[in-house]
C-alpha cells in the first residue's frame, strides 16, 4: 500500500473523529491548546492503535467482531450523547459536559476507532507496515480533530446554551450512521 493510499485510508477513518472533535469544540470550555491537544491525542492514539489490533487478530476473530463492533459504537455514543442532552436539560448550577474528561475522550475515542480495528483486519491479508499504517492514521487522526476542535468552538460560539443538546444529538447520529453503515453497507 502506498502512502498515499495510507493517507486516503486515514482521511476516511478520522471522519468520525473530526465529527466528534467539532461537538466537542463547541463544548470545551476553555479550549486551550493543552486540553485540545489532549482530546485530539487520545482521539488519535484510538485510531492509531486499533488497526494494529485488528491487524494482530487477523483472520480468526473477523466474523466475531464484525458481528457485533457497529453495536458496541452506537452503545457508547448513544450513551455519551444522551447524557450530554440530559446533563445539557438539567438545572444551570450542574456543570457542562466535559469532553476532555479522560474517561470520555477514551470512550469517544475507542467508539470512533472501532471501525479502525475491521480496517486493521482487512489490513491483515495485505503486505502491509503496520507501524507506517498506524503512524499515518495517527497522525492525520490528530491532525483532524485539533482542527475540529477548534472550528468547533468558533461554531459553539454561535450555539452558546443549545451547543450541549446539538453536541448529543450528533454523537447519537454519529452511532446510528456508524450501525447503518455496518448493517446495510458493509
Amino acid at each position: 500500500m502506498t502512502l498515499f493510499s495510507l493517507i486516503i485510508l486515514a482521511i476516511g477513518l478520522c471522519m468520525d473523529s473530526f465529527a466528534v472533535s467539532l461537538t466537542s469544540g463547541t463544548l470545551m470550555q476553555p479550549v486551550t491548546l493543552r486540553r485540545a491537544g489532549k482530546f485530539a491525542l487520545i482521539l488519535a492514539l484510538f485510531q492509531g492503535i486499533m488497526p494494529v489490533v485488528g491487524w494482530l487478530l487477523g483472520v480468526g476473530f473477523r466474523d466475531i467482531i464484525e458481528a457485533y463492533d457497529h453495536w458496541i459504537a452506537l452503545a457508547l455514543l448513544l450513551y455519551l450523547g444522551g447524557r450530554m442532552i440530559y446533563e445539557a436539560t438539567q438545572n444551570e448550577e450542574h456543570e457542562c459536559f466535559d469532553p476532555c474528561c479522560t474517561r470520555t475522550a477514551m470512550t469517544m475515542g475507542l467508539a470512533t476507532s472501532i471501525d479502525a480495528m475491521a480496517v486493521g483486519i482487512s489490513l491483515s491479508f495485505l503486505h502491509v507496515d503496520m507501524l507506517e499504517a498506524a503512524i499515518v492514521i495517527g497522525v492525520t487522526t490528530f491532525i483532524f480533530s485539533l482542527t475540529g476542535i477548534y472550528i468547533g468552538k468558533q461554531i459553539g460560539c454561535y450555539l452558546k446554551k443549545s451547543a450541549e443538546i446539538v453536541g448529543g444529538i450528533i454523537l447519537i447520529i454519529i452511532g446510528v450512521k456508524i450501525c447503518i453503515e455496518h448493517l446495510f453497507f458493509a
